[in-house]
């Protein structure tokens, strides 16, 4: 039979607030920084026990990106999340997110399809409905600005080449990057992907600007199409 113990009533090596006072939180697993949010867990189950369970998500990612996946009224209906607890790990799924979206923001100049596909990997790698965001870039390769110009829909043939054009030369950009992800986690681009690509690049010749790349966000994965020939 299992029994079961309160934070207090376990080994003081055993509790995670304990641990992270004297060794500092990187000594620290998954599921008991996790259960340092979480802080209690119910009659019949700790904390770390609690967060063991979010952290196995049925039938989906499992471990801290589970969190990412999770939507407020799904973490509810996990035995011991109540309301509160659902909004405290939504919140640090987010905060997760907007971190490394600040780190890689950092890098201002965007001079390859990897340095690209990484300063947006998070911002997009998670979304559950397609997103389109064109970038745009000067004559160096700063980033001037971005703009999300579609979303919600699956059917990227939608997107009209004078509304990339028009947000651009609003911005007078010089060269474009057109990043979308895939919910799925497959990067590989449809034929309408491809196909729309061309569009939009022939139609950027006109006005003098360039179509550099089109990116494909995946789950932790990308694929452009400049790399691969379809561009350039």
């Amino acid at each position: 039979m299992n029994q079961f113990f309160t934070q207090k009533e376990l080994p003081e090596s055993e509790r995670p607030y304990d641990k992270c006072e004297r060794f500092g939180p990187e000594v620290l697993s998954d599921a008991e920084l996790l259960a340092v949010i979480i802080r209690s867990g119910t009659k019949n189950e700790r904390a770390v026990d609690l967060a063991i369970r979010v952290l196995n998500r049925p039938g989906a990612k499992k471990g801290l990106s589970a969190l990412h996946y999770y939507s407020l009224k799904e973490l509810q209906k996990i035995k011991g999340i109540g309301k509160v607890k659902a909004i405290q790990l939504c919140c640090v799924a987010e905060l997760a997110k907007r971190m490394r979206v600040l780190t890689e923001g950092t890098k201002e100049l965007f001079c390859s399809p990897d340095s690209i596909a990484k300063a947006y990997m998070e911002r997009l790698r998670h979304c559950r409905r397609e997103e389109i965001i064109l970038l745009m870039l000067d004559t160096k390769g700063h980033k001037i600005a971005d703009e999300v110009i579609s979303k919600g829909t699956v059917n990227l043939s939608m997107l009209e080449p004078r509304e990339v054009l028009c947000t651009a030369l609003r911005y007078d950009a010089v060269f474009l990057v057109l990043l979308h992800n895939h919910p799925s986690g497959n990067p590989a681009p449809s034929d309408s992907d491809i196909s729309i690509t061309r569009r939009i690049a022939a139609a950027c010749e006109i006005t003098g600007l360039i179509l550099r790349d089109h990116i494909v966000i995946g789950d932790n994965c990308y694929f452009s199409m400049m790399e691969k020939g379809i561009l350039g």
